[in-house]
């Protein structure tokens, strides 16, 4: 994509995490309105729960419009913690968050030193369908020096299925939800890709993420 810059979190010139915080929330907002629908008050929740060495970011014109963490058996992009989260819901629902959410990005990942953990990728409202996701994607895959690279994606996500298999993403689990009617999704799906060539080729076509 044209214009677009891609940098690590922890290179940037300037305090993102507003920002970073701000495409977050735009990218997860169904699932953290459980929490508030105040979208301030969720920012103020995870901008301090960012790993900068794990995430990187797209900017265009100056401004960060998207975001991929990539984490590692050593590293989680984006590990959770109480006290922020108390802080901006309260002691209760700030728990309840830490609750849901720690499983998910607190726990170790099961992987070697040789693969990465794509998670947390996400994309402003006003970019989406111009490639934002998808270059992050590319600039991950190919710059980092993990050779294999799992992710996990909802069965109701199709849209980012789509991308996924594009760049050559396959799926290797699935695993039923528990809470289902709850999260309102069936299905989470594991895929991988291991680094064997370049994707250079691939064309980001309109309406991708």
């Amino acid at each position: 994509m044209k214009g677009l810059r891609i940098i690590r979190m922890a290179d940037a010139e300037r305090d993102v995490r507003d920002e970073v915080a701000g495409v977050f929330v735009d990218g997860y907002y169904n699932e953290l309105s459980y929490f508030t629908r105040d979208r301030s008050i969720l920012k103020s929740a995870f901008k301090r729960l960012f790993s900068p060495e794990a995430l990187y970011l797209a900017e265009e014109s100056g401004v960060i419009v998207g975001m991929a963490g990539c984490s590692s058996n050593k590293l989680r992009a984006m590990p959770v913690e109480l006290q922020p989260l108390q802080e901006a819901f309260g002691i209760n629902t700030g728990e309840l968050a830490f609750n849901v959410m720690s499983g998910e990005f607190n726990s170790p990942l099961p992987y070697d030193d040789d693969t990465g953990y794509i998670e947390c990728v996400a994309t402003l409202e006003r970019a989406r369908g111009r490639g934002v996701s998808t270059s992050l994607m590319i600039y991950v895959m190919e710059e980092l020096p993990y050779r294999r690279y799992v992710l996990e994606v909802t069965d109701r996500n199709e849209t980012a299925i789509r991308l996924y298999r594009k760049l050559g993403f396959q799926e290797i689990e699935r695993r039923a939800e528990d809470h289902a009617e709850e999260r309102d999704f069936n299905e989470r799906i594991y895929m991988e890709w291991r680094k064997t060539g370049d994707l250079k080729g691939i064309e980001l076509e309109a309406g991708q993420m």
